[in-house]
């Protein structure tokens, strides 16, 4: 493995906590080991005895030894369209499987009207590196599909009982389906963990699609509760406007209506403002930081940070920390992290895990990050 140290020590580990902009090399608390390699990796989630699955964006699902040095891949999966932003993205174990081995996953697909997202599970079976995902079914499919090879999100988190499963479906990049409740387009969907909608989602009494829990969002690339049961999102905004959410049920979240960034063409975006009926962001980004995967740190190797959150960025080549404080969101360190990073993870012993995106031809490495003792 190739390690890479950075010099201060771990007492410093806060010391920007109100910068926006990247820090140098230099302030970098933490050393970097370079664990695997990959082609255009997208998510990653950890195995009970510390192995990994990690999808690539082609439509592969490697099972990775906890050292890194061997990965082969999960026969199983369903085929993927991966043009554009599509791919094999997100994978999350089932709550229950110690005993059910059930792996949930997200992708790309062409279909009906187009292409969509669409949720899948299967069972995770063998031993050693002879594993496959058995009895895979597709439980869950964005409404409606369309053309276009951006936006699907695709994001994956459980509640903290474990009885429902958070799913995001991003716009498409179609701008007012955010805004129509017919259509799980632009919204943060709640789930059973069979994929149908949770039974007592509170929009659905207004003729909402049933799934729908928020709505009014654009490109949803992290979702995660933090230890008191808060949910919250990031996504991606148009020119500027990069959000973090605390997600909440019923609310409209205000895309394409109002936005903290304008459109790519220039032309205007009403801010988010007091009364406009639109829940405002807790913390945004201008110009963007291009956020992809959200962790909320839990761990002891890093404690000063335990509880806040971490996005990878990906034009913004940064591991971007936010100081989460309740129901409050602020800007805390930026590191330069020389690469898009596409997702970020938790490690068992409180390690920091990133994916580098690896999507410009490169390959996407999986780096470790531990304290500068």
């Amino acid at each position: 493995m190739i390690v890479r140290s950075a010099i201060l020590p771990l007492a410093l580990i806060a010391c920007t906590a109100n910068s926006a902009e990247p820090s140098a090399a230099s302030d970098k608390p933490f050393i970097e080991t370079v664990v695997a390699d990959f082609d255009a990796p997208w998510a990653m989630t950890f195995l009970p005895d510390g192995r990994m699955l990690v999808t690539e964006k082609a439509g592969i699902l490697k099972l990775v030894s906890a050292d890194g040095k061997r990965a082969v891949a999960v026969p199983g999966t369903l085929p993927v369209d991966s043009a554009g932003q599509g791919g094999l993205m997100d994978v999350v174990l089932s709550p229950d499987f110690a005993h059910s081995g059930m792996v949930y996953f997200s992708f790309s697909e062409a279909g009906a009207g187009g292409k969509g997202v669409a949720l899948a599970r299967g069972r995770l079976v063998g031993s050693g590196d002879s594993v496959r995902l058995d009895g895979v079914k597709v439980i869950f499919r964005a409404n409606a599909y369309v053309d276009g090879n951006g936006h699907y999100s695709g994001r994956i988190a459980f509640s903290p009982d474990g009885k429902y499963l958070f799913f995001t479906n991003g716009d498409r990049q179609k701008f007012t389906p955010a805004q129509d409740p017919k259509v799980t387009l632009g919204k943060v969907l709640r789930l059973t963990l069979d994929g149908q909608p949770a039974p007592d989602n509170p929009l659905a009494a207004k003729g909402f699609h049933p799934a729908v829990w928020s709505y009014g969002h654009r490109n949803l690339l992290g979702i995660a509760f933090d230890a008191q049961g808060r949910l919250w999102e990031q996504e991606m905004g148009p020119k500027g406007g990069d959000e973090v959410n605390l997600i909440e049920p019923s609310k409209n979240y205000g895309w394409p209506n109002a936005s903290n960034g304008s459109h790519y063409d220039g032309r205007d975006i009403p801010d988010h403002a007091p009364g406009d009926g639109y829940e405002p962001p807790k913390v945004s980004w201008n110009p963007v930081i291009s956020p992809g995967g959200l962790m909320i740190y839990s761990g002891s190797m890093f404690p000063a940070w335990r509880g806040d959150a971490f996005i990878g960025g990906l034009s913004s080549k940064a591991l971007v920390r936010v100081d989460l404080d309740g129901t409050e969101a602020k800007k805390g360190d930026q590191f330069n992290m020389g690469a898009r990073i596409r997702e970020v993870e938790q490690g068992p012993d409180g390690a920091i895990y990133l994916l580098e995106d690896g999507d410009d031809g490169s390959q996407g490495r999986l780096i470790k990050l531990t304290p500068k003792r």
